[in-house]
């Protein structure tokens, strides 16, 4: 069992860049990926994808990936017919103003000014994805296994604290098959009593048989309890077999609920209501406990 809530964060340094990855997940009805990579290195985005998908089957995950560049990737290129076409309108402009300076002083003024013009210097910035591929792969890769450890660490706790809920399942279940035929002599001796109570000595068996019968079909559990042990067994075998029985047992937990609260309207002893109220405490809590898992 495996509960959707986790989290890892890793951080490595090398000569040429910084990395982390962050990866954290809570609860979610289906698997909602996100991955939030630096623009550059989107086309690695559905690497990271797939094998998140490999170890998660719901949950709403969030993957960080940050890479801080310690080594320039810039290529710088000048465009030396636009600094000569920029120079000779400068100087155009010196000569017709008759603002004319000294070649010392042209190189300190005017440089720096066409430096500034658009499309002099022109910078590239190349990265090669495949690269960092190589330098973030062993980084997520101890991440996602840090991340896969820690959910599967809250979930052997989920799994222990399920148990413990289904166990006290199992002994209302258990309590409801041992009073069922104490309730159904107890519906015959009612009824008895009514028939002695209004005949006398002259009860008619046939008659009170039928009437307890009657009865019976109307108040009786065995149905109930007989479902009610089913869906327990499997609930169990979901929680021991299921590798992500999340939502199958939110669904028996619905079928389990149905069943107790039919036991409890047919009821008509105190022993029996206590009882119905302590396992629907523990469904409940088991229900809760359901949006956690996987």
């Amino acid at each position: 069992m495996t509960s959707m809530t986790g989290y890892a964060y890793r951080e490595k340094n090398t000569e040429t860049a910084a990395v982390s990855v962050e990866i954290k997940s809570v609860n979610s009805r289906f698997l909602d990926l996100t991955v939030n990579l630096p623009p550059y290195l989107n086309p690695l985005e559905q690497r990271f994808r797939e094998r998140v998908s490999e170890k998660v089957v719901r949950g709403k995950v969030d993957v960080n990936i940050r890479v801080k560049n310690l080594k320039g990737c810039e290529h710088v290129s000048v465009d030396l017919e636009a600094a000569k076409s920029y120079a000779e309108a400068l100087a155009n402009i010196s000569l017709a103003t008759g603002l004319l300076l000294p070649d010392a002083v042209k190189a300190q003024t005017l440089l720096p000014l066409i430096l500034q013009q658009p499309g002099v210097l022109q910078v590239e910035q190349s990265y090669d994805a495949d690269e960092y591929w190589k330098l973030i792969e062993p980084l997520f890769n101890d991440a996602l296994a840090g991340f896969t450890a820690d959910r599967k660490r809250e979930g052997e706790n989920l799994c222990r604290d399920l148990t413990e809920k289904l166990t006290k399942l199992d002994e209302a279940a258990a309590f409801f098959s041992e009073w069922q035929p104490k309730m159904e002599e107890t519906f015959k001796n009612m009824i008895l009593s009514k028939f002695k109570e209004l005949l006398g000595n002259q009860v008619d068996e046939q008659r009170v048989m039928t009437e307890t019968a009657a009865m019976l079909v109307k108040y009786t559990i065995n149905e109930e309890v007989v479902r009610l042990h089913s869906h327990l067994a499997a609930l169990r075998a979901e929680m021991t077999g299921n590798p992500a029985p999340g939502k199958k047992i939110d669904f028996l937990c619905q079928e389990i609920n149905r069943e107790i609260n039919t036991i409890g309207s047919k009821n008509m002893f105190p022993e029996v209501s206590a009882m119905v109220v302590t396992a629907k405490d523990s469904l409940e809590n088991i229900r809760e406990q359901a949006k956690n898992v996987e």
